[in-house]
């Protein structure tokens, strides 16, 4: 049985790659990975508990020893790493967190990775490994920096990450190369623009002007809301990593961006005008901290190499997502409660 190791799989994007795995490759064994801080939402995932071929385990990635117990239980074949902090605005004020939880978390998953699928794993320079497996690191396009009004990130674009988040991303991504060079680990690292879609944690700009509007506030939004930003749905980012994993060369990375480029300004107008509300429901705000003014992806080599393409445009995506959160409400509330925390079953404390 092929089993794949989602790390992260309670979030936005990890529930959603599940969701995918279980649609598109029915007979693997999905284990899910997720300390379940404030962003881990099992909610999500309520459908999977009564799968056989679903498991989940409540467990911190910096765990050395519960991470490989779960590679021995499992047989793990694939791991597809999600599980990182990622709000850009939290890192501005907890940096120590998301250097810990991004860098060594990943350092411990690649260690043990590593020994449990070497051939000869008392042979500490042996680069032989068990054939067709594959950790695959999933990152940003914010490790990247900030773009100029011209030109797209490809995937040799120097990495200048500018925010405390963006460099634990780029930390994480460097070490995870350095184990394909040094150890020859069989690793892919992807790379995408900003995501959205259902089960998007209020905190991020859609559902958080979604729910306002929903809400009759006012959005808040930063600067003069010129910052460029290049939409992914979230389901076309979760066939791009599958095709990675399962397709794309050992060693790589790929860039993966929606062809979307708006400014935060031009989003929240979409927003309002799904709402028929006016403008003069947004107030601009004290912009943050390093905040970059321009992202784009040049997503060529994965439509070359993989022939990857997006499905969704904008617009579709954008009125598709806003309906999911208006026939959801109690989904948005139960989050900005914190009701969702009680969903957490004591069957999954541990690892057994």
């Amino acid at each position: 049985m092929h089993t794949i190791l989602v790390t992260g799989g309670a979030g936005f994007i990890g529930s959603n790659f599940i969701r995918h795995l279980r649609e598109k490759h029915p007979t693997s064994r999905i284990l899910n990975v997720d300390s379940l801080t404030y962003a881990g939402n099992l909610e999500n995932l309520q459908a999977f508990e009564q799968d056989p071929l679903y498991v989940f385990r409540k467990v911190d990635i910096r765990d050395r020893p519960a991470i490989d117990e779960l590679f021995t239980l499992f047989e793990i074949d694939d791991v597809v790493h999600f599980a990182a902090e990622s709000h850009v605005d939290r890192s501005i004020l907890e940096p120590e967190l998301f250097l810990s939880t991004n860098i060594l978390g990943t350092q411990v998953l690649l260690d043990v990775a590593m020994c449990h699928w070497k051939r000869y794993p008392d042979d500490k320079y042996s680069r032989e490994y068990r054939e067709d497996v594959c950790f695959v690191h999933v990152s940003t396009d914010e490790v990247y920096g900030s773009l100029g009004e011209t030109g797209l990130f490809t995937e040799h674009t120097p990495l200048a990450p500018n925010s405390p988040y963006s460099a634990s991303k780029a930390g994480s991504d460097l070490l995870v190369r350095s184990y394909h060079e040094t150890y020859g680990l069989p690793i892919k690292i992807t790379r995408c623009s900003n995501n959205y879609g259902p089960y998007q944690f209020p905190e991020k700009l859609i559902p958080l002007m979604v729910h306002r509007c929903m809400t009759d506030q006012s959005l808040p939004v930063y600067g003069d809301g010129g910052q460029v930003r290049d939409w992914l749905h979230v389901e076309d980012h979760c066939e791009a990593i599958d095709l990675v994993r399962q397709n794309g060369r050992v060693g790589e990375v790929y860039n993966i961006g929606g062809h979307n480029e708006k400014t935060n300004l031009e989003l929240v107008r979409m927003i309002l005008q799904s709402f028929d509300r006016s403008d003069e429901c947004i107030h601009f705000v004290k912009d943050r901290p390093g905040h970059d003014r321009r992202y784009a992806i040049d997503a060529t080599k994965m439509k070359d190499e993989l022939g990857w393409v997006p499905r969704y445009s904008f617009e579709q995506g954008l009125e598709e997502t806003i309906e999911w959160y208006r026939t959801h409400p109690e989904w948005i509330e139960r989050i900005v409660s914190g009701a969702y925390r009680t969903y957490e079953r004591d069957m999954y404390s541990s690892v057994e």
